[in-house]
């Protein structure tokens, strides 16, 4: 995270107009038959030689030298902690990894009493540096396997290793803040389906997309997420093995299904499953910040395109029962849901509604709570919304009543939907009645 959030100044070039360059039918190179591959093999071999030398001569991998007798063997972000660290300490810094300059390396050991590897996770550097012969080099014994380096992590390895003094936690953890884990938005339109999937107990297959935070307390209502596309394959595999008496469900995105969920679908088709397939469309690739998908009608480019239509395509698929509903009502999806998990065979149920943040964001009026009508029942509570928090007011058993800040709620309706007592209501203009 600390490398993949991290932002900096860039210098632009002018543009470059990119050189064309015809396909070479060659068919020894590019078809991997047995007898094509096995002379590939050795030609891949003589190419990693060639950048075996490369590695050795590239400016890529230097040493900065200071005449210490220390020496570090790192690279990527691990290198900008030690010289926050060791600013005046030798380093040579990996930039071109694979094959490693060995040469290169057995010189800078050779030359220092004592060498050290700072790497993150596992030890790649160390045990090919080791492998080679050079057995006095150190490092994970004082690094760990586990987790992600950090300048404090780096100091206390190198404090370990008898080479600094102890340092301050204070001077590298940032201050304790208020705890705030990832939540689905206000007006998120899969809150509604977590919670129906929540109300029903059933057994959820995951994917990966904003909706995986549907595990999460309070929803608490996906149980797998092992990798792209795997949502619908585990649910046909549980309902052959008998994995749930309330119902076997997969829950992925629009995107992740049609990036790697439509073979899955087929499958659960052509192997007579009884599985139902809930697609969360929210009618964009949230996830990693809005890019188009086939079924939006929009290249990545802003170009307009053939738009996907998922009901005509799961229909095509083979799936005999296929239907939309909008997960903001309550009582709808929950029917539906309820339906199609009792369906012999396998169904698909679409959510439709577009994210609350993109390509814009939906804020209509916003709801409030009627604090001498809320008796404290929590239900609203239980939805996991940002925009709904414990009042300061209690009820007479000391229950906290709730409230709405007006500047998150979107105006989705799900919480006014939840309350039995009706204590959420629209706000009301200044100086109207409630």
């Amino acid at each position: 995270p600390r490398v993949s959030h991290s932002k900096g100044i860039v210098e632009l070039a002018d543009p470059v107009t990119p050189k064309q360059t015809p396909f070479d039918r060659n068919t020894k190179k590019y078809v991997m038959i047995p007898g094509n591959a096995k002379v590939r093999h050795s030609v891949m071999l003589e190419r990693l030689d060639k950048l075996a030398e490369y590695s050795e001569q590239t400016p890529l991998n230097r040493v900065e030298s200071y005449g210490t007798d220390l020496g570090i063997i790192t690279g990527g972000i691990s290198y900008q902690y030690v010289k926050e660290i060791l600013p005046q300490t030798d380093i040579l810094k990996i930039c071109f990894g694979f094959p490693l300059p060995l040469k290169k390396i057995r010189q800078f050991v050779d030359s220092h009493k004592r060498v050290i590897v700072v790497e993150e996770l596992e030890p790649y550097y160390e045990e090919i540096i080791r492998a080679a012969g050079m057995i006095s080099v150190e490092g994970k014994k004082y690094f760990g396997r586990k987790g992600e380096l950090s300048p404090y992590r780096v100091a206390e390895g190198l404090h370990q290793a008898g080479i600094i003094e102890k340092v301050s936690g204070a001077a590298y953890d940032p201050a304790q803040l208020f705890p705030r884990p990832p939540v689905l938005c206000p007006g998120c339109p899969h809150r509604g389906l977590f919670a129906v999937l929540k109300k029903l107990k059933l057994t959820v297959t995951g994917d990966i997309g904003c909706y995986t935070l549907g595990t999460l307390q309070p929803l608490e209502a996906l149980h797998s997420c092992i990798c792209m596309g795997a949502s619908i394959g585990m649910a046909i595999g549980l309902d052959k093995v008998n994995g749930s008496e309330q119902g076997v469900v997969a829950v992925l995105g629009d995107s992740t299904f049609l990036h790697s969920g439509i073979t899955g679908l087929l499958d659960a088709v052509y192997n007579r499953s009884n599985t139902t397939v809930i697609i969360a469309d929210n009618r964009i690739t949230a996830m990693t910040g809005g890019q188009q998908h086939p079924a939006t009608g929009h290249t990545l480019m802003g170009q307009k395109t053939k738009q996907v239509d998922f009901v005509a395509l799961c229909t095509a698929l083979g799936v005999d029962s296929v239907r939309t509903v909008d997960p903001f009502d309550y009582e709808a999806t929950l029917k539906a849901i309820e339906e199609e998990v009792k369906r012999p065979g396998p169904s698909v149920i679409i959510t439709t509604r577009p994210c609350v943040l993109m390509p814009q964001r939906i804020m209509e009026t916003p709801y409030e709570v009627l604090l001498d009508v809320c008796n404290g029942c929590s239900a609203c509570f239980r939805i996991g919304c940002p925009a709904i928090a414990p009042s300061k007011e209690l009820t007479e058993r000391g229950r906290p009543k709730a409230e709405i800040d007006p500047n998150l709620c979107t105006g989705c309706t799900l919480c006014a939907q939840l309350c039995q007592p009706e204590a959420i209501v629209l706000t009301q203009p200044a100086g109207k009645a409630k």
